[in-house]
């Protein structure tokens, strides 16, 4: 008896200092969630940006803990999606002025021929005959741009049907070149093509991979003729198919090399005004591309060696059943 005589101030100072210890406890949990609120209350606020502050608190609450990981990893999604899209509203407003510039030229050179051709009755036949030649290429121009517009749009939203079948990409490849035999006649560029004789047979559409070349093709004419090379190589490797469209001329700058994809995105060249595009031809390859279930890459040192190149999954056709 006299044992549990001395046992009970000790069990209630115990028992008053867990008390006081979880009150504590609770006191300090309730201050951290009173600042999680606070500072999820700040980052509510759409006037205010997000910054990169995290919540740091010092706890030893694993549901605490667990929170602040739930937290801070929602903060970091939010700050990835607020800045994707101040950059595609940044690409959204540089694409729509060069597009603004790509129809204002065709279209200005349309409405003053027309012009011409209204006011003046006394024009030759010849002469009417040239004036209308140019309206007629300008309405081609302005038509293909559009074009351009709907069919990235369609690319972008799966709206835009490619049915595939067995292509002998070594001939689709001949054939692309062919088409482009008059104009790099004409600025005297050095034509290298390294295509297999037998055919290379791919899973794909041919006429998304007929674009795919033609834009690819007709980039490298346009922006590296002045290298006065093109060349084009065809290249099995174990179960895929290389595609390489390479030139020498001005090349892309290696800040630009990762985002020259993008929707929207074009490479800025103040010297040149004439030669920027829409920022459309790169970004419908890509997406063509990966509809066919292949990718693109490109390596480029400027005015030295620009190499576009297409990876495509090979065919499982049987080589009895090409035979």
């Amino acid at each position: 008896m006299e044992m549990l005589w001395w046992t009970w101030p000790i069990l209630t100072v115990g028992f008053f200092l867990l008390y006081l210890r979880e009150r504590a406890l609770r006191r300090v949990i309730r201050n951290d969630l009173a600042y999680i609120n606070k500072k999820m209350e700040e980052f509510k606020d759409h006037n205010q940006p997000l910054t990169q502050e995290s919540l740091l608190v010092v706890t030893g609450d694993p549901q605490l803990q667990e929170l602040l990981r739930v937290v801070n990893a929602l903060l970091d999604r939010a700050r990835q999606s607020a800045a994707d899209y101040t950059r595609m509203e940044r690409a959204m407003r540089r694409m729509l002025s060069n597009v603004s510039h790509d129809l204002k030229t065709p279209l200005t050179v349309i409405m003053g021929y027309a012009e011409v051709l209204d006011r003046n009755s006394d024009l030759s036949e010849d002469e009417r005959r040239r004036m209308l030649s140019q309206v007629y290429k300008k309405t081609i121009q302005v038509q293909e741009l559009i074009n351009a517009f709907f069919d990235l749009s369609k690319l972008e939203s799966d709206d835009y049907d490619i049915p595939l079948s067995i292509v002998d990409v070594c001939e689709v490849c001949r054939q692309r070149i062919l088409v482009y035999f008059d104009l790099l006649s004409e600025r005297d560029i050095k034509v290298d093509l390294l295509l297999p004789e037998e055919p290379i047979w791919v899973y794909a559409n041919e006429e998304a991979l007929s674009r795919i070349l033609d834009n690819l093709l007709s980039n490298a004419i346009r922006y590296g003729s002045d290298g006065g090379y093109l060349g084009l190589s065809l290249t099995p490797v174990k179960e895929e198919v290389r595609i390489d469209v390479i030139d020498r001329g001005r090349g892309i700058r290696e800040a630009d090399q990762t985002r020259i994809f993008e929707r929207m995105y074009t490479v800025d060249d103040s010297r040149n005004r004439s030669i920027q595009g829409s920022g459309l031809g790169l970004a419908i390859t890509k997406r063509l591309i990966e509809r066919l279930g292949g990718r693109i890459s490109l390596v480029s040192i400027p005015n030295q060696r620009t190499c576009f190149t297409v990876t495509l999954p090979k065919s499982e056709f049987s080589s009895s059943q090409k035979k």
